[in-house]
């Protein structure tokens, strides 16, 4: 399954915002088998605060650990939030 982060906007910033895009987000990421690859996508991406990746981003890690990947990470602003969050 592949997450295009750009669906969400071009500036992803603010908690509530994270918080409101990843219980949107939840009946699709319900439909994914147990064992298939997650695979976010940053394209698009102007801006990524710590703030909205940690409430979007962080609970996804958090559940599916290994099986997620990072594409298209060579913004700025991604790169150090994906680097504050550990991620």
């Amino acid at each position: 399954m592949v997450i295009q982060l750009k669906k969400f906007g071009k500036i992803l910033n603010s908690r509530p915002s994270g918080k409101e895009a990843y219980l949107a987000f939840q009946p699709t990421l319900s439909k994914k088998s147990e064992n298939e690859e997650l695979v976010i996508n940053f394209e698009g991406v102007e801006v990524l605060s710590p703030s909205w990746a940690d409430e979007f981003l962080t609970p996804i890690v958090g559940k599916y650990e290994d099986r997620v990947k990072f594409e298209n990470t060579s913004n700025a602003s991604v790169q150090a939030t994906l680097k504050i969050l550990d991620l």
